[in-house]
């Protein structure tokens, strides 16, 4: 009996070393492989097919720096991009002010690794641009002496991003209350008065992207619309004016990719310009080792990278990020969202 058991011991030890070996020791497991690939989320505007290269370049560069596999995940709505990030499904994601603010209340794991800079190199200018625009041929109804204003705004059709944007609508949104609150009947205005047809514009549309919502404008659906300045150098060129002044003019671009392909040489006016913090690319920290986190922000933020010309595109070149004097990618802190967060 006694040599029976020992017989049955060893067998079992044996079952148990080998399943801990296939399981941990030779790295095909479905754990380890998870573990062997990074997947990165864009948010809509960064996910159109035009963009592809610009995408690959940054993948590239975290790919080298851990080893791993990159694979990006491309999405249609905010929302989507940013519960992949506090989900954990993806390790990183490259996001708006407004939708990291919100992924960090909803999971604090979810912190800034780096953000582009300025043409400073620093955190000093790390700004881009938030419009509300109409269409050229209608610029002179929203004219007060001579200059454009918002004041006739009120009951038209209007376009925003998404309520998760932060330059397609947070910034707009908060610019106009502010603007229509000194009159008491506009005193009481909220943000969710902004949401829907009915409370102060006619109607709200909601292009999901920065580019749906200027497509919206430019084909008609919309009167009003807000949208990013970064989209200049992919779809716009200055027609006049200076650019991220009040009054400019611009135009789709002849090689203008979807949604512009049926809109080029449309034009628009420039109503208002509100400076915003540029957003961060982000990471679930508990998705993501230490170990790659540190790998993927010093290659983020070495020269190599800021030299980049497939990451940040040199002018008159598409890309995601642009060139402009020094800009490079530089650490941020979860505190300088805070100016974000104030809006609310």
């Amino acid at each position: 009996m006694k040599k029976l058991a020992m017989i049955l011991l060893l067998a079992m030890l044996t079952v148990i070393f080998t399943a801990c070996s296939s399981s941990s020791g030779d790295g095909k497991s479905g754990g380890d492989k998870k573990k062997e690939t990074i997947t990165v989320v864009w948010y809509p505007n960064e996910s159109a097919d035009d963009l592809k290269d610009s995408r690959a370049a940054i993948d590239d560069v975290i790919a080298k720096a851990t080893g791993k596999k990159v694979v990006d995940k491309l999405t249609t709505d905010y929302n989507i991009a940013i519960e992949a990030l506090v989900s954990g499904n993806a390790q990183l994601g490259l996001m708006g002010g407004e939708g990291y603010t919100e992924a960090h209340t909803k999971n604090a794991d979810v912190v800034p690794l780096v953000v582009n800079s300025g043409a400073s190199g620093t955190l000093k200018d790390a700004l881009y641009h938030s419009w509300i625009s109409v269409r050229k041929a209608d610029a002179s109804k929203y004219m007060k002496d001579g200059k454009p204003t918002i004041d006739n705004i009120v009951g038209k059709k209007m376009s925003f991003v998404s309520p998760s944007s932060t330059s397609g609508f947070a910034i707009p949104t908060s610019r106009i209350i502010a603007h229509f609150s000194e009159q008491d009947k506009y005193k009481d205005l909220k943000v969710e008065d902004m949401q829907q047809g009915g409370k102060f514009f006619s109607q709200v549309l909601f292009g999901q992207s920065h580019q749906g919502s200027a497509a919206n404008l430019l084909m008609g659906k919309a009167d009003v619309a807000a949208f990013m300045d970064l989209l200049t150098p992919n779809y716009f060129e200055l027609v006049s004016g200076k650019l991220n002044e009040e009054a400019s003019v611009l135009k789709v671009r002849n090689d203008a990719g979807d949604p512009f392909t049926s809109l080029k040489g449309k034009e628009f006016t420039v109503l208002s310009v509100t400076p915003v913090l540029n957003g961060p690319i982000a990471m679930n920290s508990k998705s993501l080792s230490k170990e790659d986190q540190k790998k993927i922000q010093d290659a983020l933020t070495s020269d190599e990278t800021a030299n980049n010309s497939k990451v940040f595109a040199p002018e008159g070149s598409k890309g995601i990020f642009s060139k402009d004097g020094k800009s490079r990618f530089v650490k941020v802190e979860d505190s300088w969202y805070d100016a974000i967060r104030d809006l609310h």
